[in-house]
């Protein structure tokens, strides 16, 4: 595409040619005014025109005919124009021939949705003609030229003479006076509607994704767009009034939102002194990022003092720890960067006294691009990752960066929670990309706090409450050993009940899994009481007189991830009472009580999705315990099976569920969990697909009623009848074998990590042992 536009170039007369098509280009074609059929003015620029068209896909031109502007030009003209929404006859103008001359696709590809496309084309259709607006792509990808595209036309229907694209302040002014509300309708709902289809999903505080569609009314109920609206200000913490106020319109356009909005969360790089803690106490704050590492030779002083941290906690802040160590440009990021400074962040915050279980945010400081983001950002929290988890993942890692850094991080190596750089609205990583889902902090402005004689700058962030920080140091324990010795408590309540032996264990299951999975009836909960019984309401009761409650969930050491305590042991109480079948690739009722069962219900959310996903291997493979992606058979829900698995088969060897946890979560089992429970459970792969197979067709009267509860129950058919229509049994061995590939994936990233991390810690404890022999 650059040499035709250069090719362009010379035959409009430009001298040097260059590979852009700038204003000088764009004058130069506009003075040829249309170019259609029969246009024979210069035969060499209608070839490159041709050839143009030919590379976005449109037969252009038959063999031998190069130059003329044919009946089949102008036809593959006319669609063109069709697919970009601007329609009209089959000849190129100026504005027309740049959009020709660039990478842009007008058709959907690949992660395109029609939706998106029908915006994308509308846009164009509406606004094209007007100065200010490049016909831009209609691909179905929401990217950083759709979002200026909605911006120019905007700021259009505000009446701005000029339009930048960007979120000044004449636009600002103008959004305050068009708060939208149910009833209204016309352009302005189209606009707004589009910009929420934009940032879709959003997420409801039970972390399900809920979508929207376009629309020119600004309607009410359960699907409308006021439904959805008060769901994505409630994700975004604004005002939940389900209206399209100032407030809405900012933060579905910017990454910052409005800057001027309510926020509890700041960091800064200065000291927080205790005069400076009141005033932010104050000032409403409550929690304030500071780092925990300045790199020789800098200048910014930012590390966190000796007290300091003594100071911010008596004054009620919490604090969020940050690790930067340059981090603004591409060089500054590297694995082997990423592994030292991991292991430099472990250290520091171990000095400091950060407890077990507390995320450290990795900067990356600098608008890096997607390609940057592949190639070396995602290498460096790789290695931050095997960093920390060489010293034991103390910490786990979270990030720092615009929302595309922040997103892409999340889901390729697992972080935590991400901090978003939303002040820095320009970035391209924070144009075109929606809010992570597990963001904790959005900064959202720089200011300089006066305090009396004082002055000191801080940033705003405002906080989504998914990190409680941190609000003190050097406690005895983690999140895993606090957990542990809950459980202790209980195992010693069961003895003082009377229990003993493997029944103490079971007793403590029972417990904490009674409220969620327990008697007959229970919504949605399988009818556990037909898997392994009901529970000893005595034993309920005598733990609750003596204070107990249930604790629902944990830090789990190695990931990170909050594991549920309630399910865990559900799938513990069902492996231990109905041990695995002798026959590896048979299911039974213990299965049911952990891995077949979340995979029957993810089998309902596959039939129920499949307008959306009708390849139910690739649905798998996007939905089936992936890190960070919401679904009915969660990262968490996998772990949760392994460790209930590991935890039961523990205690039928005669340890107590205490010695069991302790093993498994303080001794590194859970290092290699999902490689000990697929060997230990089935062995191989195809064992494990015939396994799973059976799970969802045998007629066993346990899992029947399994299958009835979680696939019929849901609407959904079962398996056993779908394999029976046209190709769906090719479609059954797809699911079972999505099932095998997860299982898989989360092996193999246990192995890389494995040798990952024992390689780097053995190469740097041995340059470690070198320096020191020096």
């Amino acid at each position: 595409m650059t040499s035709l536009v250069m090719a362009l170039q010379h035959e409009l007369g430009i001298s040097p040619v260059v590979a852009s098509f700038g204003p000088t280009t764009y004058a130069k074609f506009a003075a040829l005014g249309d170019i259609g059929f029969e246009w024979d003015k210069n035969r060499n620029l209608v070839s490159v025109l041709e050839y143009a068209l030919w590379c976005k896909g449109y037969w252009a031109v038959e063999p031998g005919s190069e130059g003329w502007f044919t009946g089949v030009t102008r036809d593959a003209v006319k669609k063109l124009r069709g697919n970009m929404g601007i329609g009209g006859e089959g000849v190129i103008n100026a504005p027309i021939a740049k959009a020709l001359f660039n990478m842009d696709a007008y058709v959907v590809v690949a992660g395109g949705t029609d939706g998106i496309r029908s915006i994308q084309q509308w846009l164009n259709g509406r606004y094209w003609t007007r100065s200010a607006y490049n016909i831009g792509p209609t691909d179905g990808i929401y990217s950083r030229d759709v979002q200026k595209s909605l911006m120019i036309a905007l700021q259009y229907e505000l009446g701005i003479s000029a339009p930048t694209g960007n979120f000044g302040p004449a636009t600002q002014e103008g959004l305050k006076s068009h708060t939208l509300a149910p009833g209204d309708s016309g352009v302005f709902v189209q606009l707004f509607s589009a910009a929420c289809v934009f940032n879709s999903p959003t997420y409801s505080q039970e972390g399900d994704p809920v979508l929207t569609t376009w629309r020119s009314t600004y309607d009410s109920g359960s699907s409308s767009l006021a439904a959805w609206v008060k769901i994505f200000q409630k994700f975004n913490k604004l005002t939940d009034n389900g209206n399209g106020d100032y407030a809405t319109w900012a933060q579905l356009l910017v990454s910052m939102g409005d800057p001027d909005r309510p926020a509890t969360g700041s960091d800064t790089r200065y000291e927080i002194t205790g005069s400076r803690a009141k005033w932010l106490h104050d000032h409403g704050y409550r929690f304030v990022g500071r780092y925990i590492y300045d790199p020789p030779g800098s200048t910014l002083d930012k590390e966190i003092k000796p007290g300091e941290l003594e100071t911010l906690f008596s004054n009620g802040l919490k604090v969020f720890p940050i690790y930067q160590d340059n981090a603004r440009k591409l060089t500054d990021f590297s694995y082997s960067s990423g592994y030292q400074h991991g292991l430099n962040a472990h250290k520091h915050a171990s000095d400091y006294g950060f407890n077990r279980g507390t995320t450290i945010y990795f900067a990356v400081d600098y608008d890096a691009t997607g390609e940057e983001i592949h190639s070396a950002i995602v290498p460096y929290f790789h290695g931050v990752q095997a960093a920390l988890a060489s010293q034991g993942k103390k910490y786990t890692h979270g990030v720092y960066g615009s929302r595309n850094v922040c997103s892409t991080v999340s889901n390729e190596t697992f972080a935590r929670f991400s901090f978003v750089s939303g002040m820095s609205w320009g970035f391209s990583g924070n144009l075109g990309f929606p809010i992570p889902r597990n963001w904790a902090f959005n900064q959202i402005k720089e200011f300089k706090v006066t305090n009396g004689s004082d002055t000191f700058d801080l940033d705003r962030d405002v906080v989504s409450g998914i990190d409680h920080g941190v609000s003190s140091v050097n406690d005895k324990g983690g999140p895993a050993d606090g957990f542990i010795a809950y459980v202790q408590q209980l195992y010693d309540l069961a003895g003082s009940y009377g229990a003993s032996g493997q029944k103490r264990s079971q007793l403590v299951m029972e417990y904490l899994r009674h409220r969620e999975y327990g008697n007959k009836g229970t919504a949605n909960k399988l009818g556990w009481w037909y898997l392994i019984g009901s529970y000893d309401s005595g034993f309920v009761e005598h733990c609750d007189s003596k204070g107990m409650s249930i604790r629902k969930s944990f830090t789990d050491p190695f990931t990170g991830y909050q594991l549920g305590a309630e399910h865990m042991m559900a799938t513990a109480n069902a492996h231990l009472l109905t041990d695995q079948p002798g026959n590896k690739k048979a299911a039974n009722g213990g299965d049911v009580g952990g891995w077949a069962g979340d995979l029957m219900t993810f089998w309902a959310d596959w039939r129920n999705s499949e307008e959306q996903y009708a390849n139910p291997l690739q649905f798998a493979h996007a939905k089936l315990a992936v890190p960070g992606v919401a679904s009915t058979f969660s990262f968490n829900d996998l772990i949760e099976d392994a460790d209930g698995y590991h935890l039961a088969r523990a205690v039928r060897g005669n340890k107590s569920i205490v010695d069991a946890m302790k093993d498994h979560y303080n001794g590194g089992g859970g290092l290699r969990r999902f490689n000990n429970y697929f060997a230990q459970r089935w062995g191989n792969a195809t064992d494990c697909k015939t396994s799973a197979h059976n799970a969802l067709t045998s007629l066993d009267k346990t899992l029947s009623a399994a299958q009835l509860y979680l696939i019929t129950g849901s609407g959904a058919v079962q398996p056993a009848d779908y394999q029976n229509l046209p190709g769906g049994s090719e479609k059954l061995s797809s699911f079972e074998q999505g099932f095998v590939d997860a299982l898989l994936a989360r092996m193999g990233m246990e192995k890389r990590n494995l040798s990952r991390y024992r390689a780097n810690h053995e190469k740097y404890l041995k340059a470690a042992r070198a320096r020191s022999a020096r």
